[in-house]
């Protein structure tokens, strides 16, 4: 395959990049390189990606979805046939103090994309959807059949608006769509936003950690390598449109056109105490804990069900919690030359 990878330089961008590469794939990336966190830890997964061992099959452009015109010119010069989004502007937080820029990049750089693969007659478009657009539902564990009309952040908007643009030109275009809610992805190379890079950065630190609604928060911790074995597998496999698919009764993981949502997650949820307590046990040092309220456009919970990917591409997650937080606290102490105490 020739793929694209949209957010090249990102956490997972950078892990699946790598992988497609390492199974003798031809690889374009872009970013934009912004600056939502350290562009070092970009610039950085990227020089990896350059030096790979199959470097000779990968290729970078700094280039930003939002820019219809430069991306039009990189599909004319390229022979992409698969293209893989994890371009967005991420973060429920920073939804509260920047919804433009997610109105910018999560749906007019998508609307660019989108485009650009019905021009050029993309063979698979595998699009990072997120486990935030379950929003206020309560039913646990997460379904992709369940509704998911109550998001609870903008951002979670600009996501869920994702996956039904991409089921219009699925139906308009037979463009074959596949759309992945990712839940809590951590990891060697993390983004520094995320709860594992702030506690570990604290507690090193001597600092409170920030603990929010009291504690009592529960997450679907899922390690980058089950995400990309997931990618791996779900990538080169073109959706379908569902057979059984009832218009009076619409499924709304599936469709008569060639369009799927997948959960792709661990298929476990970890009370936030737990996660602490397995994280001070791998720094060898003792978190000081500050709690808070809940932050407005949080959840309390997520929890995937995963048993459609399971059926349809075997995936099963096996990497226990411990030892992802384990291999995260040792590249975070080679990465920032931090020695073992």
């Amino acid at each position: 395959m020739h793929v694209l990878i949209t957010g090249a330089a990102g956490f997972i961008g950078y892990h699946i990049a790598a992988r497609l590469l390492a199974d003798g794939h031809k690889v374009l990336g872009i970013d934009n390189l912004n600056d939502y966190y350290d562009t070092g830890l970009k610039k950085a997964r990227l020089a990896n990606l350059e030096n790979h061992p199959q470097k000779s099959s990968f290729a970078f452009a700094k280039v930003d979805l939002a820019d219809g015109g430069e991306l039009e010119r990189l599909f004319a010069e390229h022979d992409i046939d698969h293209v893989v989004n994890l371009a967005a502007q991420a973060g429920v937080r920073y939804s509260l103090i920047n919804p433009g820029s997610y109105i910018q990049a999560n749906l007019v750089g998508f609307g660019n994309l989108l485009e650009c693969c019905r021009k050029a007659k993309i063979r698979h478009l595998v699009f990072a959807s997120s486990s935030s657009v379950y929003g206020l539902n309560g039913e646990r564990p997460y379904s992709v059949h369940h509704n998911v009309d109550h998001p609870a952040s903008l951002y979670a908007a600009s996501k869920k608006s994702n996956e039904l643009m991409a089921h219009v030109y699925s139906h308009l275009y037979s463009l074959p769509c596949t759309g992945l809610r990712f839940f809590t992805v951590y990891g060697p190379w993390g983004r520094p936003d995320m709860a594992l890079y702030l506690f570990t950065n604290a507690i090193l630190a001597g600092r409170p950690i920030k603990v929010f609604n009291h504690g009592q928060m529960q997450r679907d911790f899922t390690y980058i390598d089950d995400i990309t074995e997931g990618l791996a597998r779900i990538i080169p496999v073109a959706a379908k449109p569902n057979s059984a698919f009832d218009p009076a009764a619409p499924d709304p993981a599936s469709s008569s056109a060639p369009w799927r949502i997948y959960n792709i997650g661990n298929h476990d949820t970890v009370a936030l105490g737990d996660f602490i307590g397995i994280l001070e046990k791998a720094l060898g040092k003792k978190a000081i804990r500050e709690y808070l309220p809940i932050q407005p456009g949080d959840v309390e919970s997520t929890w995937a069900d995963v048993v459609d990917l399971k059926n349809d591409f075997d995936f099963n997650p096996h990497t226990p919690l411990e030892t992802g937080i384990e291999r995260y606290v040792a590249w975070y102490r080679k990465y920032y030359g931090i020695p073992a105490d």
